[in-house]
């Protein structure tokens, strides 16, 4: 029942005059947009009759105007009521951010009925710094309630009040044109095969939304507004490459992820103008025999080592860092460009820098036998591997060698090459004595241990995939790895000691719901997790070694990477829980990332070691860049992923009906997470394929259980299962299972009773009702 109180009535009287009775009768669409452009709110079609003294007929009338205005969009639809497009946008109402612009500000515009945008693009308003786990800003395709402010020149923001998730408003994928096979020049509709593998159903495409796309084509579309049942409709907005095109898999992920490519002019000339460093005033490390130890298609060398012994049995460790700062500074164009796209992103067959190419693969890179600006740092351990003192300093260097990692390795392991061979007593046994000790002071600070292998796709020079298989990891990578670590602690340190305004790297401990989750599972499997003790590093540490003999060390393993937190940048130090240290700041690759290009000006400025430092940014403004750059990162890894996908599943699209081992890596209501031994790739296993009796989705246990015969498929579970499909548009592949089941008991009633209880039939292959709603 409906009640009219005292502010209802206030305000139907405020509705009343502001739609004073104007006696125009049905106005023209000129004269009806002016009259909503002044409305201060969204208005329903009685009340614009009223104000229009429309009766009768004539109410159709308005109405036919009113559908015309929202089919052409200047007009849109909130509920019932209409507003003019270019409206101001509604405190309290539904928005959605369509753009990044080029000061990297989040843009969005108001949403309407039918998910039509309105009102003119408003800036989000700066939030005032709040706690690390807040996480960045909204991204595009981010909906939320917003609550909008005129500011003082007269434009108008949107502070995010509730944040309610992404939609995807423009898509990407393969036009498959419905005249093809006629051999017609496809000037006809079609239909468009999603490349996001979360969109399972082909978009329709007429021809007047076409655009001239031919068969095989990549495009961009615009999803069209869709009500009631039958296929989504598209209209294509952009044609960016072809299909058969081998490199097709990353052209995608940087259209689909929004990746900037190119420079602009004023970024190209001024990495035109850049010249070599002279030495001035830095320190001459020229003589210094120098190595960057990297993969073998490093495209860029942001480091260089050396380390030599101490009488005391310590050492001395020299990390040399290209100096970014002394190229990229404050305020220029190339500052701009590189703060806009936060990182460079490395796919298979190409990288897209942060930096124009002269200065990411030649003037910043420390090459070979080239002198090269650098940003040094000496380190002094004793022999457990303590630090015990370090200093930053501006240097020129000429790297000895680039090495990568496996030749690195082989010469250590008595395989030294031509090049290795006269580095080996000089260079690379100093360099691994210090590396044992630095292991030392690693196992005392017992950071966390997560096994995460990495795929390697090599191609041929056409840009097909000759073979995947994990990454090789070898002592030389972890080497790299904790003298980098320790850079990065000593850059934290000294910004710290000198009261410097800093970016850290942090990553924050679990979250209580998470360990609630992880100690429920863990009791499943026979494992004890204290609830009531905070987490550690060593306690995970600890789980995992008493699971590593048994057969459910995989499981338990992806199950505590899971339950981790996300890495983040921040102004605010909360410590890295999974490096178990409390101070932290990426400092060593600038060629790659801005925040590091941050630090390197932060201990200019803090040491005095030149004007190009950092200059006098607020706290806010840093927390803003943190911000920015922790969003880059996670759209390339994002980026990055999905092009892994699409090559995996392009190199087995040959493979269909192959038997495979693999992995159970998730386990959902709807299916299986299967991932192969042999390529890394994720397919999915539907529920329907596991048999014909209903399966019970065991939440605590990561487990699905058939209600009558108690086959249970539990997460780490070793399967082999048999390639049905593989998409290379989307990366997505599609197992059936091979392997049995585990044997199980049949679960009760009891254990299905409450929400996953079954409560009606459902059809052969499907989870019970209750399980199948379960959220």
């Amino acid at each position: 029942m409906k009640m009219k109180g005292r502010g209802n009535g206030q305000k139907n009287k405020a509705q009343k005059k502001h739609v004073a009775h104007l006696g125009l009768g049905v106005p023209d669409k000129a004269t009806l947009l002016a009259f909503l452009n002044q409305s201060k709110t969204s208005l329903a079609p009685r009340d614009i009759a009223k104000a229009f003294g429309i009766k009768g007929e004539d109410k159709r009338a308005l109405k036919a105007l009113l559908r015309e205005l929202a089919d052409s969009g200047e007009i849109a639809k909130t509920g019932r009521k209409a507003v003019a497009s270019q409206a101001v946008p509604p405190s309290g109402g539904l928005f959605q951010v369509i753009e990044i612009n080029t000061d990297g500000e989040p843009l969005a515009r108001a949403l309407g009925r039918d998910d039509y945008a309105f009102g003119p693009m408003v800036r989000l308003a700066h939030s005032k710094p709040k706690m690390h786990h807040d996480g960045p800003p909204p991204g595009v395709g981010d909906r939320f309630i917003g609550k909008t402010r005129q500011t003082h020149d007269g434009e108008y923001e949107v502070n995010v009040i509730k944040r309610l998730g992404r939609v995807i408003e423009k898509t990407f994928g393969v036009f498959l044109a419905s005249d093809h096979r006629l051999g017609q020049a496809g000037s006809g509709g079609g239909r468009i095969q999603p490349a996001d593998k979360k969109l399972r159903h082909e978009l329709q495409v007429a021809p007047e939304h076409a655009k001239g796309a031919k068969n095989g084509d990549l495009v961009a579309a615009r999803l069209l507004p869709h009500r009631g049942f039958g296929p989504k409709k598209a209209e294509i907005i952009e044609i960016f490459g072809y299909s058969e095109d081998p490199k097709a898999a990353s052209i995608l992920a940087i259209a689909a992820h929004s990746i900037p490519m190119g420079f602009n002019v004023e970024e190209e000339e001024e990495a035109q103008r850049a010249g070599p460093a002279s030495l001035n005033a830095r320190e001459d490390l020229r003589h210094i025999p120098l190595v960057t130890i990297d993969p073998e298609d490093a495209r860029d060398h942001d480091d260089a080592v050396y380390a030599e012994a101490l009488p005391d049995g310590g050492h001395k460790i020299l990390v040399a860092i290209a100096d970014v700062a002394f190229y990229v500074t404050p305020g220029s164009a190339l500052d701009e460009g590189a703060l806009l796209r936060g990182n460079s992103v490395y796919f298979p067959d190409r990288v897209v820098p942060m930096l124009p190419e002269r200065l990411s693969a030649d003037l910043c890179s420390l090459k070979q036998g080239e002198v090269r600006p650098c940003l040094a740092l000496e380190i002094l351990i004793d022999a457990q591997g303590i630090k015990q003192s370090h200093r930053f300093f501006r240097g020129l260097m000429k790297s000895a060698a680039s090495l990568t990692y496996r030749q690195a390795q082989s010469a250590i392991d008595g395989l030294p090459d031509d090049i290795t061979g006269p580095l080996l007593e000089p260079v690379l046994n100093p360099l691994w004595a210090a590396y044992r000790a630095l292991e030392k002071a690693r196992t005392l600070r017992e950071p966390l241990e997560i096994n995460s292998p990495e795929r390697k796709i090599v191609l041929s020079s056409e840009g097909k995939v000759i073979s995947i298989a994990l990454a090789d990891r070898f002592d030389a990578h972890r080497l790299i790895e904790e003298m980098m670590i320790l850079s990065n602690v000593c850059a934290a340190e000294t910004l710290e000691d000198k009261r410097s305004p800093l970016i850290y790297r942090v990553h924050d401990q679990p979250s209580a719901a998470k360990l609630a989750a992880l100690g429920d599972f863990l009791a499943s499997v026979g494992f004890k997790w204290a609830k009531g003790q905070p987490p550690t590093p060593v306690r995970f540490n600890k789980i995992l070694t008493l699971a590593a003999p048994t057969e459910n060390a995989e499981m338990i393993n992806e199950i505590v990477l899971r339950t981790q937190a996300q890495a983040i940048y921040d102004t605010n130090n909360i410590g890295h829980f999974g490096l178990n240290l409390r101070k932290y700041a990426h400092f060593t690759s600038p060629i790659r990332r801005y925040g590091d290009l941050i630090v390197h000006r932060a201990l200019i400025s803090a040491l005095n070691l030149g004007l190009d430092g950092l200059k006098s940014q607020s706290l806010d403004e840093l927390k803003r860049i943190a911000q920015m750059i922790t969003t880059t990162e996670r759209r390339a890894m994002a980026a990055e992923r999905d092009a892994t996908d699409r090559y995996v599943a392009a190199f087995l699209s040959e493979r269909v009906g192959a038997i495979f081992d693999g992995r159970i890596t998730s386990v959902n209501r709807f299916g299986l997470f299967v991932r192969l031994v042999e390529t890394g790739g994720d397919g999915l296993i539907p529920v329907m394929r596991l048999g014909s009796e209903y399966f019970h989705h065991d939440e605590a246990g990561h487990a699905l259980i058939g209600s009558e015969t108690g086959d249970r498929w539990e997460l780490g579970a070793k399967v082999q299962v048999r390639l049905m499909e593989a998409v290379p548009v989307s990366g997505g592949l599609l197992f059936d299972m091979v392997s049995a089941a585990k044997i199980g008991p049949v679960p009760s009633r009891r254990a299905l009773r409450g929400p996953q209880r079954a409560t009606t039939p459902r059809k052969v292959g499907g989870p019970p009702r209750g399980v199948a709603r379960r959220r």
